[in-house]
């Protein structure tokens, strides 16, 4: 399993950032759980994770809505559901 270099740390966080304050605190309590341990493929997921658009995504993270199309993925639904135990 390879780790993130700080560089790599910041890119994720700098790309994490939301327009909605909830959306934030929830990938950022993840983050600071989550970061050490994320693999190249949870960083790939994260990355399609944030492609949602932020109403959506908080949908998705309060468990109002469930993952569709492409973002309903095996990876990206366990990450969903770690932030989600947060």
């Amino acid at each position: 399993m390879k780790t993130l270099s700080e560089l790599e740390r910041a890119r994720l966080r700098w790309r994490a950032r939301r327009g909605l304050l909830e959306n934030d605190l929830i990938i950022t309590k993840f983050l600071d759980r989550y970061e050490a341990e994320l693999t190249d493929t949870d960083v790939v997921a994260l990355s399609a994770l944030f492609k949602m658009d932020d109403n959506d995504l908080l949908d998705v993270l309060l468990a109002r809505e469930p993952l569709q199309g492409e973002y309903d993925t095996p990876d990206i639904q366990r990450l969903v559901a770690l932030m989600q135990e947060l």
